[in-house]
């Protein structure tokens, strides 16, 4: 018998409802996988879920669900295979698969700890660019913003912009999805529009040379430390940050003894004032 391949479209719901029947029916996780592309197991057939709920009752912690739920966020390989191994083998009273001393649990701690980290990423690291007034009248917007996020964080990390920014319109567009905040509640679309995506690209932020100019003049060579600036500000966010086109540029200065001036080079070189020696 081939292992049986489901689809749940990426949806913590609708994986939820397929893993409560297996689990029902008592089909162990070897048994299982879930499609993410092409079917790359050639013993994988496409099969219907049982029928009925099936005999097998599983009371699982709600404190499981919670980090099921936030792991299933995660992007990689074995996505929801993962899940319901952890989920088979606490239903079936060994708890120690939600820890992180155990093999399942480890991995699905670290992907919850990624999870949560790509929030914060998120809202460190989003820029929005304020619309000309008439295009902003003509969008019904006021702010846009593309992202790249590592994993699905975008629905349920977003409120966060809605407490900071107001009633301010906004607008998030990434590759995968995107969501549009009208001052009153929330529209999103887990494929982003493409005129979406094209407004978010297309928009010229008014202030990105006043910034960069600032960040030039207040980087600080001798403070460089270049492991602790990309543990803090990955690589991949530099591209869509309007300082993100200098600081290679700056960090070479820095390698090239710039360190000792302890400032930028347009600060180094003006003449300042001399402030005499108060006398003893």
């Amino acid at each position: 018998m081939g292992v049986i391949a489901l689809d749940c479209d990426d949806l913590f719901a609708t994986w939820r409802e397929q893993a409560r029947v297996l689990l029902g029916h008592g089909i162990d996780p070897s048994e299982i996988t879930w499609n993410q592309g092409p079917m790359a197991d050639l013993l994988a057939v496409p099969s219907a879920l049982p029928a009925g709920p099936g005999p097998f009752r599983a009371k699982v912690p709600a404190q499981l669900l919670g980090q099921l739920e936030l792991a299933s966020r995660y992007r990689g390989e074995q996505r929801w295979n993962l899940l319901y191994e952890v989920l088979w083998r606490v239903a079936h009273g060994d708890r120690t698969a939600m820890l992180a001393g155990d093999r399942l649990g480890s991995e699905l701690q670290r992907r919850i700890k990624q999870v949560t980290r790509e929030a914060h990423h998120l809202h460190a690291f989003v820029r929005f660019v304020p619309l000309p007034e008439a295009v902003a009248g003509q969008l019904q917007l006021d702010l846009v913003a593309y992202h790249e996020p590592a994993h699905d964080v975008l629905q349920s990390a977003s409120a966060h912009f809605a407490d900071r920014l107001g009633k301010l319109r906004w607008l998030i567009a990434t590759p995968q999805d995107g969501i549009r905040f009208d001052g009153a509640g929330f529209n999103y679309q887990r494929r982003c529009p493409a005129q979406w995506r094209q407004w978010a690209r297309s928009a010229e932020d008014p202030g990105a040379d006043l910034w960069r100019t600032y960040y030039r003049h207040t980087f600080n060579p001798a403070r460089l430390n270049p492991d602790a600036l990309r543990l803090h500000m990955p690589g991949r966010f530099w591209r869509h940050l309007p300082e993100g086109m200098l600081i290679p540029q700056l960090e070479g200065l820095a390698r090239q003894g710039k360190q000792r001036d302890g400032q930028a080079l347009e600060v180094a070189a003006q003449a300042g004032k001399k402030i005499s020696k108060a006398g003893r």
